[in-house]
C-alpha cells in the first residue's frame, strides 16, 4: 500500500513538472511493439487465396506457413529471456525488431516456396527477441498497482496492429490491385522505425553479478521456480487460448472469403471486428483484476464466454450472430485474457528472472500457435470444411478455463497471503 502511494505522490509530480514518465513512454513503446509484431504476421492473412494459388499448396501446406513461422517465434522466446537477463534486455529486444522488419521486406522478394518459407522463418526467429525481455522492462518500469492496466495497454497493440495487417494487404491487394509482396514491403518500414523508437527510449542497465546476488538471496535461478502450482496453470491456460485465438485470425479471413462470401476490403472490415473489440475489453478487465487485486474470478467469467463465441462464429450461418460472435470474442478472448495472465505470471514468478519467466510462459502459450495453423488446414483438407477447426480450438479452450481453476491466489510469490 504504501509503495502505490509512494508512486501515485511520484507520478503525480512528474506530471505537475510536465514531464512524461518513463513508465509511460515504456507503455507507449511496447504498444507500438506489438503493432509491429501482429501487423506483419497478418499481412499474410488476406493473401493466403493469392499465395496458395502462386504456390500451388493444399490448405494443410497453407497452414504451415504460419506453423513454421509461430515455431522460430516460440524456439527463441526462452533463449532471449536468457539472453535478456544475463546481458541486458535492451540489447536483445531492440536488434530483434529491426531485423524482423528488415526480413519482412526479404520475404516479399522470395521467387519460391522453399525460400520464401525460410525468409519468414527468419522474421518469426527475430519476432522471438521481443516477448520476454520487453515484458520484463515493462514489469520493472510500471508500478504495482498499474502493472494489469499497462500491461493491457501494451496489449492492445496487438488489436490495433491485426486490423492494421488485415488492411495493408485486403486494400493494397483486393482494392487496389497490387501483387500479393507488396504489403511485406509496406510494412518493413515502419517496423524498422519502431525499432529505432525503442532504442532511443527504453533505459536498461544490466544488473551485475553482485546485484543478482543479493536481489535473489544468492540463489541461482532452477528449473522448478518456473513450475509452480499458479505458473502451470497459467502456462496451460494460455497455451489453449493462443490455440484459439490463431485459429480465428489466420483462417478467419480465408474462411470469409471461402465460406460466407465477402471479399475485398469487407474481409478486413469484418475480420477487424476481433481486435477492435478487444481494445475495451482488455482494458476493462484489466482494470476489474487491479482494482479486486485477483486475477482467476475474472478468467472464470471470460474463457467460458469466448469458448461460446468461438463456437457460434461457424455454427450459425446468420451474418448478424457472425458479428456479434466476432465482437463477443474479441471482449473476452486471448487478447483480453493475456494482460490477466501475465498478471499472474508477474504475481508467482521469480523476480530476478522476470525476462526468462515470461519468456517460458510465452513459449508455451505460442506452442498453441504452432500447432494451430497446421492442425486446422489438416482439418479443413480431411471434413472439407473449416468449421472442425473452430470447434477444436473452442474446444481448447474450455480445456483453458478448466486449467484456471486451479490458480491458488492465496499463495502468490509476490503477493502477500490473502484470507
Amino acid at each position: 500500500m504504501a509503495k502505490a502511494l509512494e508512486s501515485d505522490i511520484r507520478v503525480t509530480q512528474e506530471v505537475q513538472q510536465g514531464k512524461i514518465p518513463y513508465w509511460v513512454k515504456v507503455v507507449i513503446v511496447f504498444f507500438l511493439g506489438w503493432v509491429a509484431l501482429y501487423a506483419t504476421r497478418t499481412i499474410l492473412n488476406p493473401i493466403m487465396g493469392d499465395i496458395q494459388n502462386q504456390f500451388h499448396l493444399s490448405s494443410a501446406q497453407l497452414g504451415m506457413i504460419m506453423s513454421l513461422f509461430f515455431l522460430g517465434y516460440a524456439a527463441l522466446n526462452v533463449p532471449s529471456g536468457i539472453m535478456g537477463d544475463k546481458i541486458g534486455k535492451k540489447r536483445v529486444l531492440v536488434p530483434g525488431v529491426i531485423l524482423f522488419g528488415a526480413f519482412a521486406a526479404v520475404t516479399g522478394l522470395m521467387p519460391n516456396f522453399f525460400f520464401f518459407m525460410f525468409s519468414w522463418l527468419l522474421v518469426g526467429i527475430f519476432q522471438g527477441f521481443f516477448y520476454g525481455p520487453s515484458y520484463g522492462l515493462s514489469s520493472e518500469a510500471i508500478p504495482a498497482n498499474r502493472i494489469t492496466l499497462g500491461s493491457a495497454i501494451i496489449n492492445s497493440g496487438m488489436a490495433f496492429g491485426t486490423s492494421l495487417g488485415y488492411y495493408i494487404s485486403s486494400y493494397s491487394v483486393g482494392v487496389y490491385g497490387m501483387s500479393w509482396r507488396t504489403p511485406f514491403f509496406i510494412i518493413a518500414v515502419p517496423v524498422v522505425l519502431i525499432g529505432l523508437a525503442m532504442w532511443w527510449v527504453v533505459k536498461d542497465k544490466p544488473k551485475t553479478k553482485e546485484q543478482k546476488a543479493a536481489e535473489n538471496g544468492g540463489q541461482k535461478l532452477k528449473a522448478k521456480d518456473l513450475f509452480n502450482r499458479n505458473l502451470i496453470a497459467a502456462y496451460v491456460t494460455i497455451f489453449c487460448s493462443i490455440y484459439g485465438f490463431f485459429v480465428v485470425i489466420n483462417w478467419l479471413p480465408y474462411y470469409l472469403e471461402h465460406e460466407r462470401g465477402i471479399t475485398g476490403g469487407s474481409v478486413a472490415f469484418v475480420a477487424s471486428l476481433v481486435p477492435w473489440a478487444a481494445i475495451p475489453g482488455s482494458i476493462l478487465f484489466s482494470w476489474i483484476a487491479d482494482k479486486m487485486g485477483r486475477r482467476k474470478p475474472v478468467l472464470l467469467v471470460m474463457l467460458p464466454i469466448a469458448f461460446i463465441a468461438t463456437i457460434s462464429i461457424v455454427a450459425f450461418h446468420s451474418m448478424t450472430i457472425l458479428y456479434i460472435a466476432l465482437i463477443t470474442y474479441g471482449i473476452f478472448g486471448k487478447i483480453s485474457t493475456n494482460p490477466v495472465l501475465v498478471a499472474v505470471v508477474a504475481d508467482n514468478a521469480p523476480k530476478h528472472a522476470y525476462s526468462t519467466s515470461f519468456g517460458f510462459y510465452n513459449f508455451i502459450g505460442m506452442c498453441g500457435s504452432i500447432l494451430s495453423p497446421y492442425i486446422t488446414g489438416f482439418l479443413t483438407d480431411v471434413t472439407g470444411s473449416l468449421n472442425a477447426g473452430f470447434y477444436f480450438a473452442a474446444a481448447l479452450i474450455f480445456v483453458g478455463f478448466i486449467s484456471s481453476m486451479f490458480i491458488d491466489e492465496k499463495h502468490r510469490r509476490n503477493v502477500p497471503a490473502t484470507n
